[in-house]
């Protein structure tokens, strides 16, 4: 292992360390005393903050796109919930309040109906920068699209890692260079954005998941003393977020950090603590994917106003 990575690992360990000992109750503030509810800010006031990236601003909570599509790392009755929810008329009616509240910036995927979606957005005058899941070949997408990023999925640059073939996708990096957009990496493991970083890719930035949902069963087993749980894929330890923010910490890159909700795992009056740690825990230059299923509540007021609240307060 080069000193490089043993430091970040080392780092990230004594991350984790320190976050398990601070972490508090659920509704709990760090003090372990219940935490008041905030008073609601006024709708005129209520505009997501921006940061530079690439030439234009963009908010610090970017849409995703998972629940729009019925991927809810959860399980099937939630994705079908979701997708059954998530008409297209539905689709832009979330995408038009994202940008009532500032939220100018789409975390979008090419998959089934979404470009057909996106199109009836701008249609009917929409406009969100899209920072991209990048799959396969990209080159009619950017000409069609003009997207702002395009960064490789973390799913397949995870499985890329674990099969010996992270070659493959700094030639895909390479090739999205081409295209003229930025480029990014993906991944939910800090030690794959980690041995990005010191081989020196030529990529503009990194998007991480807080949690390390692509461990083999071998790697499950490890880390549960020899036993495995059901869905392996979709399990979220409390001490993972340390590890990726620690990474993001540490790049002078921007980065974007996602699912710091553990995919709707976060209980109801821990969410300020969760979107608070991950806005603690990364860089001024950074931002989160969230994605949004007002089904129930007001999914984009409610996160577009936690948001401001917790920015003005840092």
């Amino acid at each position: 292992m080069s000193h490089t990575r043993r430091t970040f690992l080392q780092s990230a360990a004594a991350a984790v360390g320190a976050a398990a000992a601070s972490r508090p109750a659920a509704g709990q503030g760090r003090g372990g005393v219940q935490s008041p509810a905030a008073p609601p800010i006024p709708a005129s006031r209520v505009q997501v903050p921006k940061v530079r990236f690439g030439g234009v601003e963009i908010s610090r909570l970017i849409v995703g796109c998972n629940p729009f599509y019925g991927f809810s790392h959860f399980n099937n009755t939630l994705s079908a919930i979701m997708r059954d929810y998530y008409t297209a008329e539905r689709v832009c009616d979330v995408l038009h309040q994202c940008s009532r509240f500032g939220i100018n910036t789409y975390n979008y995927v090419d998959l089934g109906r979404a470009g057909h979606d996106l199109d009836r957005f701008r249609a009917e005058g929409g406009s969100m920068h899209l920072v991209v899941q990048g799959m396969d070949d990209m080159k009619s997408f950017h000409a069609a699209r003009k997207p702002l990023a395009i960064y490789h999925h973390g799913g397949r640059t995870d499985r890329a890692y674990q099969e010996g073939k992270l070659d493959s996708v700094r030639e895909w990096c390479k090739q999205i260079r081409d295209l003229g957009c930025l480029v990014g990496v993906g991944s939910h493991k800090p030690e794959v954005l980690a041995l990005v970083e010191e081989q020196g890719w030529d990529v503009d930035f990194y998007a991480g998941c807080a949690y390390n949902i692509t461990r083999t069963k071998d790697e499950w087993r490890k880390v549960l003393g020899g036993e495995l749980l059901e869905m392996p894929s979709e399990l979220y330890l409390q001490s993972d977020p340390p590890r990726m923010y620690q990474f993001m910490r540490q790049t002078s890159k921007p980065c974007f950090a996602y699912k710091i909700l553990a995919a709707g795992r976060i209980e109801e009056g821990a969410i300020d603590e969760a979107f608070r740690t991950a806005f603690a825990s990364i860089k001024p230059t950074d931002a989160v994917f969230v994605g949004m299923f007002p089904r129930v509540k007001d999914e984009v007021r409610e996160n577009a106003e936690r948001v401001c609240r917790i920015l003005a307060q840092a």
